[in-house]
C-alpha cells in the first residue's frame, strides 16, 4: 500500500509525510523541490519531482498509489478536479484534503469522488508566527491590524489527523475543524516568545489598509492579501473556539503555542529562513 502526499516540503504536507512514515505507511512525497527533502525524511521515503497543480504530468507519481493526501494551494482551484478525477482513474481509494477556508472546486471534488474522503478545516496555523521573524530580530517589535483571540494550531497536529484519516477506518465521510487547545490574542502570543527568547517583543497596532499594502509588498496579490486582511478582521466563533478534534482523532493533547515555540525559539534569535503562511 503506497501513499501519495503532494506539496511534500511545505507547511503541513512534510508533518503528513513524517506521521505515515512513523506508522510505517510506505510514503511517495511529491514535491517541486526534492532538495528540501534532504534529510528530512526516513530512508523510505519515495521522494518524486512534481506538483499537485499539473495533474497530467502525474501519471508515474499516481502509479499502485491507493491513498491520497491533498493540501489546497494557490493555482489548485482550477486543476484540482482533474487531480482527483486523475487520482480515482488511477486506483486511489482514500483521500484527504486540508481545505482552503472554504468549500471551492477542489474540496467540492474530493467530496464527490466517489471514494472515500475526509476533509481537515484547521483554523490559524501556528506558523504564521513565522511572519514576525524579522521585525522581531531587528526591532523587538510585531506590527499587526487586529489582536484578536485565535485557536491557533500546531501543523504537526494537521499532520498526524491526516496520517489517522488515511491508514484508520471511521473517517469516511468526515469534515474536521482542528485548532489547538487555547485561544490566544497576538499580545499573548507575544508574551510566550518573549520569554522564550528572553526579550521584551513590542505589539504596534497598524491600520487594516497597512497590511493589505504589506502584502502586496511582499508579492501577494491584492486580492489574495485583502481576503487574508479580512478574515483577521472579521474572525468568525470557530477561529477563536477551541474544539478536542485532535484529540479526539489521535489519541493525544493537541499540541500547545508553547511548544511550537520551544521547537522554533532560534528562528527568532538568528538570521531568518523563508517563511510560509496561511
Amino acid at each position: 500500500m503506497t501513499t501519495l502526499v503532494t506539496g511534500a516540503t511545505g507547511n503541513t504536507g512534510r508533518h503528513v509525510v513524517t506521521e505515515l512514515a512513523r506508522r510505517g505507511e510506505h510514503v511517495r512525497a511529491l514535491t517541486r523541490n526534492p532538495a528540501a527533502a534532504g534529510g528530512r525524511f526516513s530512508p523510505g521515503t519515495e521522494v518524486m519531482t512534481g506538483t499537485h497543480t499539473a495533474p497530467r504530468e502525474l501519471a508515474d507519481a499516481l502509479e499502485g498509489v491507493s491513498r491520497l493526501h491533498i493540501t489546497v494551494t494557490a493555482g489548485l482551484a482550477e486543476v484540482g478536479p482533474e487531480l482527483v478525477r486523475r487520482a480515482v482513474d488511477a486506483g486511489v481509494r482514500r483521500i484527504t484534503v486540508v481545505w482552503g477556508g472554504w468549500m471551492g472546486p477542489v474540496e467540492q471534488a474530493v467530496a464527490d469522488s466517489g471514494v472515500e474522503w475526509t476533509r481537515l478545516e484547521p483554523q490559524e496555523f501556528m506558523s504564521n508566527t513565522l511572519t514576525w521573524i524579522e521585525s522581531i530580530r531587528t526591532e523587538g517589535v510585531v506590527r499587526e491590524p487586529y489582536d484578536f483571540p485565535s485557536a491557533l494550531v500546531h501543523e504537526a497536529d494537521i499532520g498526524a489527523v491526516a496520517a489517522a484519516a488515511l491508514l484508520d477506518d471511521g473517517h469516511a465521510g468526515r469534515a474536521y475543524n482542528l485548532t489547538g487547545p487555547e485561544s490566544l490574542t497576538s499580545r499573548e502570543r507575544l508574551a510566550i516568545l518573549s520569554r522564550a527568547i528572553g526579550r521584551d517583543v513590542t505589539f504596534l497596532p497598524i491600520t487594516h489598509e497597512q497590511a493589505v499594502d504589506r502584502l502586496i509588498a511582499d508579492g501577494v496579490s491584492r486580492p489574495d492579501a485583502e481576503y487574508v486582511v479580512d478574515w483577521y478582521a472579521t474572525s468568525s466563533d470557530d477561529s477563536r473556539t477551541v474544539v478536542d478534534t485532535v484529540e479526539r482523532v489521535t489519541g493525544r493533547p493537541a499540541r500547545t503555542f508553547a511548544a511550537w515555540v520551544a521547537e522554533h525559539t532560534d528562528r527568532f534569535t538568528t538570521p531568518s529562513r523563508t517563511t510560509t503562511t496561511r
